[in-house]
């Protein structure tokens, strides 16, 4: 998502559970074929199977198993970065004329759910549809990750096994972007907009049923490149809106697999009470929890006032009181040890409610004051959110804050 302005936020580290945790623990043994493993959705998908369309996991989590990217991240190490990107659709690759140029090399014996093999075009197509290229053969609906691929100058297709992506200027963090989740190599034969309502991919499984508000069905792709996998018949996803009928029913053993990110340190104990062998694994959900504010309207075009909200945020009281301490607080790059690159504790109190909370509040009051808000004229403000659990719990909190 793309906002005039997004006040730092705090970097969660909520408890997810899964089954059984990758990355930790000993190596992860060989699967024996079989069995539907059944998964739950907080909403039904909002963007249906366009990945490129989409700002949220509620896509990424049910839609990521029909669609193959250049190279992933490892999904093996618990940590990302750019030494644990592997290939997938690429067999190797290669950065030339001083990361100006990075040239993959794909694979030969990949082909899409409706048979058809994959070739250098279809990349070509994927990325130029989604850096909006002047010569660019379709137009997404929404393109929150434009900017990613804006210091692209053009990507050839020499052969139907090369595809090359020249630069402006170097830029090694592309192969980071090309290694995300929502970067998913699209079939250059089918409109964009038809991701919307199916997935045709090349991906380990294939959809079989969207019963939409109500549950997805993917099935094992027969034909998918990694010989013998997947080891699933198929993945089954079921929709539950509301968070407690959704512990509910994994507590019950209705489901499998939790819904990421959406499990609080209470609902962990009592889980963890009611069936001691179920399997927990700490992961990062790597998510700003954010206030946007449309700074064209007053009050909030006056810098004073949106500093002063800033001020007034209390971070590690959001993370005792919201997340019971599953949460870290960080501004915009996740703080260690679940990122890489993420503010010291000096640096971080340097900003706008993240110093101490008592004068933190105190300088939020005179800012306002100075603005022309107080006691005779308070602030009134509109919140709005999406009915989602986590996100009223953060709504709520910011309320409480004023």
């Amino acid at each position: 998502m793309r906002h005039v302005r997004i006040l730092p936020g705090v970097v969660l580290a909520l408890l997810v559970l899964v089954a059984p945790a990758a990355g930790q623990g000993p190596p992860p043994r060989e699967g024996k074929p079989g069995g539907v493993l059944r998964l739950v959705l907080r909403e039904d998908l909002p963007q249906g199977f366009a990945l490129h369309e989409t700002a949220t996991n509620s896509v990424t989590w049910p839609a990521m198993p029909c669609y193959s990217n250049l190279v992933i991240f490892d999904q093996l190490k618990q940590l990302e970065r750019l030494e644990t990107i592997v290939p997938e659709l690429a067999e190797r690759w290669s950065w030339q004329d001083g990361y100006r140029n990075l040239v993959f090399f794909l694979r030969r014996d990949v082909r899409w759910h409706d048979g058809r093999p994959l070739t250098s075009r279809d990349v070509k197509f994927t990325f130029d549809v989604v850096r909006e290229a002047k010569d660019a053969p379709a137009k997404l609906r929404i393109n929150p990750r434009k900017e990613w691929y804006a210091n692209i100058e053009a990507i050839e297709a020499p052969d139907a096994q090369t595809v090359i992506f020249r630069l402006k200027r170097p830029q090694p963090s592309l192969l980071a972007m090309l290694a995300s989740g929502y970067s998913p190599v699209l079939p250059a034969h089918v409109p964009p907009a038809e991701h919307r309502a199916r997935c045709v991919g090349t991906g380990p499984f294939k959809l079989k049923e969207w019963k939409r508000g109500e549950s997805l069905e993917l099935v094992r792709n027969p034909d998918y490149f990694v010989k013998g996998r997947p080891y699933l018949d198929g993945l089954h996803s079921t929709v539950i809106v509301e968070r407690g009928t959704r512990v509910a029913a994994l507590q019950a053993g209705r489901v499998d697999v939790a819904y990421p990110g959406e499990i609080s340190m209470s609902i962990w104990e009592q889980l963890r009470a009611a069936v001691p062998r179920m399997v927990f694994t700490p992961t990062a959900s790597n998510v700003n929890e954010n206030l946007l504010l449309n700074t064209k309207r007053p009050p909030f075009d006056n810098v004073k006032v949106r500093r002063a909200l800033s001020l007034a945020i209390d971070r590690r009281a959001y993370t005792k009181v919201v997340h019971q301490g599953a949460a870290l607080v960080g501004a915009a790059l996740a703080p260690k040890p679940w990122g890489v690159w993420g503010l010291l504790e000096k640096d971080l109190v340097q900003l706008p409610g993240y110093g101490k909370a008592a004068e933190e509040k105190a300088r939020a009051r005179k800012l306002l004051a100075e603005a022309g808000f107080g006691p005779a004229n308070p602030l009134k403000v509109e919140m709005a959110t999406r009915a989602i659990a986590i996100y009223l719990d953060f709504a709520s909190f910011v309320i409480s804050e004023f």
